[in-house]
């Protein structure tokens, strides 16, 4: 599959962050953010935020049980923007604050 589209087209800007940010579930975006760097969780927050209303716009279009693959992947992006906005916007660092070894567990994913 290398170069091949992994992303619907309107979103080709945002292929270089599938690999390492399209993630299955909130375990696996939680320690991917857990394990980056604040510089790299900015840049994909960088990059992908001023598309995120787009991307949803986009999305809207599919019924969310039956997305075609690029656009799970998209959706899978903006599922990492959500985990990664408290520590960009909020936090700065990759950690929940004070909290040591603390962390949290999703019981319930978003669909699809």
């Amino acid at each position: 599959m290398m170069g091949a589209a992994r992303l619907p087209a309107e979103f080709s800007d945002l292929e270089r962050f599938v690999h390492d940010w399209c993630l299955d579930g909130e375990p696996q975006r939680y320690a991917k953010r857990l394990a980056s760097t604040m510089d790299e969780i900015q840049e994909f927050y960088d990059a992908i935020m001023p598309r995120a209303e787009e991307a949803i716009r986009y999305l809207e279009k599919f019924p969310i049980d039956d997305l075609p693959d690029d656009a799970l992947r998209l959706l899978k992006l903006l599922y990492s923007l959500i985990v990664i906005s408290f520590p960009v916007e909020i936090w700065r660092q990759p950690q929940i604050p004070d909290t040591h070894l603390a962390q949290f567990e999703l019981k319930i994913e978003p669909l699809p």
